[in-house]
């Protein structure tokens, strides 16, 4: 049925980068693979030899896979390392802009981004020389952390410092594209354009679908340099294209943004109403309720946010933790409203019961 299409071309996956250039905010090349992780591998690679660089930037609380080539820049949790070292050299991580816990301890908007600043007057400055590093892997927004999602000024202020020194910026939309904030790739709400992206998960319905694209004067591999073996298949070529026709056609991304707002609006109620909720955040349909013992100290409530998880298991709804205590809503695109509603109601239920048992004033 199939053989690798980076020998021999197949008709479906050179219809769907046709489809995707179509799509993108750019004109790209792609490379097809199977998972996430194998798409950052790829990015990776493109980046390195394009740029001819070897040092790369990441940020302090994402995930991008782990595999070796993506393990040093993934820090959502100890486990991903933990006995793996030594890790692949030349990657440096800097603090996100998580503004509800700024690892520098200030406040937004009096801080004028210094984690931006803090690149260019710190690393650059002292022990990451800018002219020889590739570039900025990074989550347009933190999904394992917790679906942070950074302040407005912060990726444009990224995007000029890139430019400044001739750095790549490379996008992991993985969990967080395919129109899941509300736009098909989650970058295009602060319009910053990217070299490289990589997509994956919900691309192909479920199917084992991965990719890495990059502007066509980035991906500039030759034969041989890169390959995979089931990558761009043409049954999950297919999908893709099934699963961009059902986005498109039934309006995802805008149910995606309408959804995600009403959902938003409620849970900023019950943060009114339960003091165990410290933060409420995300766009689209990437949202995240972050847990405090008190508000004050900002002490994550861990326990409450893993019991919270129990309790809408024993009921019927599943969801994950992210970060410290953060609780994750991402249900499907195509969720009806009153699912929502029935799944909002028996999370507040679960909050309910566990606010007065965990938070301390």
């Amino acid at each position: 049925m199939h053989y690798s299409y980076t020998d021999f071309r197949y008709r479906e996956p050179v219809e769907l980068a046709e489809r995707l250039n179509k799509i993108l905010p750019m004109k790209c090349r792609y490379f097809f693979a199977s998972g996430g992780t194998e798409a950052n591998e790829a990015a990776i690679k493109i980046a390195r030899h394009h740029t001819k660089k070897h040092m790369f930037i990441g940020f302090m609380g994402s995930f991008h896979g782990r595999t070796a080539g993506t393990m040093p820049f993934s820090s959502s949790a100890p486990s991903q390392r933990r006995h793996f070292y030594p890790l692949m050299p030349g990657v440096t991580l800097t603090p996100y802009a998580y503004c509800y816990r700024c690892p520098f301890k200030l406040e937004y908007p009096n801080c004028n981004l210094w984690c931006v600043d803090f690149i260019e007057k710190w690393l650059f400055k002292r022990f990451v020389p800018p002219e020889n590093t590739v570039g900025f892997l990074f989550e347009p927004i933190q999904g394992e952390n917790g679906y942070v999602v950074p302040p407005p000024e912060f990726f444009p202020r990224l995007k000029k410092l890139a430019d400044k020194y001739n750095l790549l910026m490379i996008d992991d939309e993985i969990q967080v594209g395919m129109g899941r904030t509300g736009k098909f790739l989650a970058i295009e709400h602060w319009n910053v354009i990217p070299d490289i992206v990589s997509l994956g998960k919900g691309i192909a319905g479920g199917i084992p679908l991965s990719i890495a694209a990059g502007r066509r004067e980035v991906l500039d591999l030759p034969p041989g340099a890169h390959c995979t073996t089931t990558g761009g298949n043409p049954v999950a070529c297919t999908a893709a294209q099934a699963t961009l026709d059902v986005l498109f056609e039934e309006k995802l991304m805008d149910k995606s943004a309408e959804l995600g707002d009403y959902t938003m609006k409620r849970l900023k109620e019950m943060q009114d109403q339960y003091n165990i909720i410290g933060d409420v955040r995300g766009k689209g349909l990437a949202i995240a309720v972050e847990f405090v013992k008190n508000r004050k100290t900002k002490e994550p409530a861990s326990t409450a946010a893993k019991d919270i998880i129990e309790k809408m298991f024993k009921s019927g709804v599943v969801m994950v933790t992210g970060g410290v205590s953060s609780v994750r809503i991402a249900p499907p695109l195509v969720i009806p409203k009153e699912l929502m509603d029935t799944g909002l109601e028996i999370f507040e239920s679960a909050i309910e019961q566990v606010d007065k048992a965990y938070y301390k004033e």
